[in-house]
């Protein structure tokens, strides 16, 4: 019961000093620019922390700058300012330096560039703008007399806000880069890219449910716009949706601002602002398990007991989410037979095998394996004995789910430090060539000298012997002669 006063006098602090943060940024960002017009530049500054604001919209809610990460780098960000939360980032592929030689100008084109690194991005538009604003919508637009030539709203990151429309030509992509949000002829989908971003897997789809609209094939692809009246809705022609996905606080009378992300788990959610914190709003996916990897390669997954590990003798670590020690996903298995061991599991299934393909033709467990076993590309199969479906999979091994029906089983391929082992492989072998030639010169020098003296005659020898025994290494003893005698 005394802990109670606690806890409010904690939550009070908190919010106390959230409110002198947010005071402090407004203080700080009330002299920034409205605008930037053609011949702006600036450099990070060595005396900034956290994030060094550039241009702000009319209420100073968002702002444009320079975001320090991980201390030297530095990324040009539009944030929420009371959260610092980031809502759009340029190139997010590539990093700069936090340094004076780092650039960030406008001249028709907004343009950074990191000499040093080599590092470069640019808006890139055809035509030169005049000036460069925010609005409050966090929207960055570059104008040519009030005509908007680029706008960032058409190239999101890893967020959208509300109000922003989402074509079937862009995509999400979460902070880490492997997790990606596209649109399809009737759907919304999020994939994954397990192999080095190249294989693509869909892990959640939710189609258009039609109710209001439907989809009319070959009148244009659909687009998706996030409401502010509390829903993310997917629209096809005019205003009326094809689909509503609500959030929590839909049709309520709740002065918000909405945003989606898609996060480093691969989840999507959305929240709104609640004046001191963002509020989750709503979940793409409910259920860990059934996100694309919640444990980690290798990982298993059990409903309502959180992670452990395939092999069923490791424990997960929760820090790197990693079971197999010196595991290396990189690449497949072409480039030999002896680079894994094989992991069967059984009670395991595929957390989203109802988006992959699957092979009917296998009668048993034992040709589902052996059918993963001779593709290199194949990193592991689950079978299940009741419907004899069999679920290759062309990327490292995931999270698995576990059940309790052991009529599904897992057939998981592992690679060992074999990269370890074929370099070993390969020096030992580079060694014994090096060893062969010496030896064939070697051998091929003495048969030479032999032969040499041979050709010389006896008296040669004689003389030889003569002037050793009696020149400067007369004191090196019979081995030592015979050592040179030799060669």
């Amino acid at each position: 019961m005394e802990k109670k006063p606690v806890i409010s006098a904690t939550r009070s602090l908190a919010t106390q000093l959230l409110f002198l943060i947010s005071s402090i940024l407004y203080t700080c960002t009330s002299a920034t620019a409205q605008e930037l017009l053609v011949g702006f530049k600036a450099n990070p500054s060595s005396s900034v922390s956290s994030f060094q604001s550039l241009l702000n919209d009319s209420t100073s809610t968002f702002s444009l700058g320079f975001l320090r990460v991980n201390q030297t780098q530095l990324a040009l960000t539009v944030i929420h300012l009371p959260s610092l939360r980031p809502l759009w980032q340029a190139n997010p592929t590539s990093s700069f330096r936090w340094s004076d030689e780092t650039q960030l100008f406008f001249n028709g084109s907004l343009v950074i560039s990191d000499p040093q690194k080599r590092s470069f991005w640019s808006t890139g538009t055809s035509q030169q703008g005049d000036k460069v604003v925010l609005l409050n919508s966090s929207n960055l637009q570059i104008l040519q007399k009030q005509v908007v030539l680029w706008q960032s709203f058409d190239f999101p990151t890893s967020t959208l806000v509300e109000n922003q429309n989402f074509t079937s030509n862009m995509s999400l992509v979460s902070s880490n880069g492997l997790y990606s949000m596209r649109l399809g002829d009737d759907f919304m989908a999020l994939y994954a890219g397990f192999k080095d971003g190249k294989t693509q897997q869909m892990y959640w789809k939710h189609k258009a449910l039609e109710a209001k609209a439907e989809v009319v094939q070959g009148q244009g692809p659909i687009h998706a716009r996030l409401e502010s009246d509390g829903f993310l809705g997917m629209y096809q022609i005019g205003k009326t949706p094809v689909d509503i996905q609500p959030f929590n606080s839909f049709h309520r009378p709740i002065d918000r601002f909405l945003m989606v992300q898609l996060e480093p788990d691969g989840n999507l959610k959305g929240y709104y602002w609640a004046q001191t914190d963002w509020v989750l709003d709503y979940q793409a996916i409910t259920e860990t398990c059934e996100l694309p990897s919640p444990c980690g390669p290798y990982g298993l997954c059990r409903p309502g007991s959180g992670c452990s590990c395939l092999d069923n003798r490791t424990q997960v670590d929760t820090a790197s989410f990693q079971c197999i020690d010196g595991d290396d996903q990189s690449g497949d298995f072409c480039t030999g037979s002896d680079d894994f061991w094989v992991l069967r599991r059984k009670g395991v299934e595929l957390p989203f095998k109802e988006l992959m393909e699957s092979d009917t033709t296998s009668s048993s467990v034992e040709e589902c394996e052996l059918s993963c076993q001779r593709n290199c590309s194949c990193w592991g199969a689950v079978y299940n004995n009741a419907t004899r479906f069999c679920y290759p999979l062309s990327y490292p091994i995931q999270t698995l789910v576990g059940v309790g029906d052991e009529s599904k089983v897992g057939y998981f391929k592992v690679r060992t430090k074999s990269s370890w082992h074929k370099k070993m492989k390969v020096g030992i072998r580079v060694l014994g060539a090096v060893i062969v030639v010496l030896t064939g010169v070697v051998l091929g020098y003495g048969g030479y000298k032999i032969w040499n003296r041979r050709r010389r005659g006896p008296k040669r020898v004689l003389e030889e012997k003569t002037e050793v025994s009696s020149g400067p290494y007369k004191n090196l003893g019979s081995a030592s002669f015979k050592s040179i005698e030799m060669f």
